[in-house]
């Protein structure tokens, strides 16, 4: 059957994904919907809105018509991050996003078959205590914490009920890739940091705080995990977690990291990079100008991802903190067997390189080729 598959919050980190994956597997219609026009859009056609309104998402049903797959992957943050995951007007803004869009699309989509909804470790209260290792579906979930995750799931578990189509739930732990201005993406913030340190000549001091063994997966990955999920049988209104398969620590990766940014791994020098930015931002530009990067201003380029790097890497703390694991047993069982090197993923260079801050050859101190395209043009410099 054809597909039509709709991905809401196409300019974040999860939703370009998916533009680009089915955009490379051809045989379906693609609609971006986001306020802004994603840098790029991978075949999708663009349908700019307001999830947070219902009158803008009516207006857009007609684009919506004969839609058979939805990613929902729209994303309100509150301006301070981390603080924000217990914010009632955080809990019920990303509550009607969804609301209002389902609303418009349902009556159009006859031909709906799933619906896929982004959760996250925050379902088993990691923001708020030490994660049962290794947490797992249907036994780790921490109802009793107020998360938008709960009113969201209940709303479509309710929805659902006597239809055709169906909905999956995925449990992504800390996602790897790179997009502009969103609120939990390490690429931005790291390389914006590694462009600093560079320019003084000095190695990749590690920022962070005292390590954690903890979990990451490549955003590709999983893109291809969500498009397995609206195929497979097995994923029928199920959750699962989704990982790269592996285990690191923010330590044991670095040198990794470093050579993925040709550098070399440095000293440990604690950091917070939410404090220190603000010190960045006439350097940053100053490296603009000189590289001639298209990667804009420095507050539009990471947004609130400065705030979640502090958060992730452990600034501050000095004690090493209780493992974050995820199982994937489940979602192994259920068909969808993927996996990834957690090292080589950031060594090779998931946003270092064909999507870095710089172009990857003037990175490295050389020039630009005289195409754009093949120098990382989508957000590195132009040549």
């Amino acid at each position: 059957m054809a597909k039509k598959v709709i991905v809401a919050g196409a300019t974040g980190l999860v939703g370009n994904a998916a533009l680009r994956h089915f955009g490379s597997v051809g045989g379906c219609e693609v609609i971006a919907l986001s306020r802004r026009k994603p840098r790029e859009l991978y075949g999708a056609r663009h349908v700019p809105i307001d999830l947070t309104d219902p009158a803008q998402c009516t207006q857009a049903a007609t684009e919506l018509h004969g839609a058979t797959h939805l990613i929902f992957a729209a994303l309100y943050e509150a301006p301070n991050l981390v603080d924000g995951w217990r914010d009632p007007h955080q809990i019920d803004t990303n509550d009607r996003m969804l609301r209002n869009l389902m609303t418009a699309l349902e009556p159009t989509a006859p031909q709906l078959r799933h619906v896929a909804l982004l959760q996250g470790t925050k379902a088993y209260g990691s923001h708020v205590r030490p994660l049962k290792v290794p947490a797992r579906e249907g036994r780790s979930e921490m109802y009793e914490q107020p998360n938008f995750y709960w009113a969201q799931e209940n709303f479509l578990r309710d929805l659902q009920k006597g239809k055709s189509w169906h909905f999956s739930i995925l449990r992504p732990v800390l996602i790897v890739g790179l997009a502009m201005g969103g609120a939990m993406d390490l690429i931005p913030p790291l390389g914006v940091y590694a462009a600093i340190l560079r320019e003084q000549g000095r190695d990749l001091d590690y920022p962070g705080g005292a390590p954690r063994v903890g979990q990451a997966v490549d955003v590709d990955l999983l893109a291809r995990a969500i498009a397995w999920c609206g195929e497979s049988d097995a994923a029928r209104n199920e959750a699962f977690n989704v990982t790269n398969g592996d285990v690191y620590t923010w330590e044991n990766i670095w040198p990794a990291i470093a050579d993925g940014l040709g550098m070399r791994p440095g000293k440990a020098a604690p950091l917070s990079m939410a404090q220190e930015y603000k010190n960045w931002i006439a350097p940053w530009n100053e490296l603009r100008r000189k590289h001639n990067l298209i990667a804009p201003g420095l507050e539009e380029f990471v947004g609130l991802s400065f705030q979640y790097a502090d958060y992730q890497m452990r600034y501050g703390q000095t004690e090493p903190g209780p493992a974050s694991i995820s199982s994937t047993v489940k979602i192994n069982q259920a068909g969808f067997t993927e996996m990834m090197d957690t090292e080589a993923m950031f060594r090779s260079g998931s946003g270092w390189h064909a999507s870095s801050v710089y172009c990857h050859n003037c990175f490295r101190g050389s020039r630009c080729t005289p195409s754009p395209r093949s120098c990382g043009e989508r957000v590195g410099g132009e040549g």
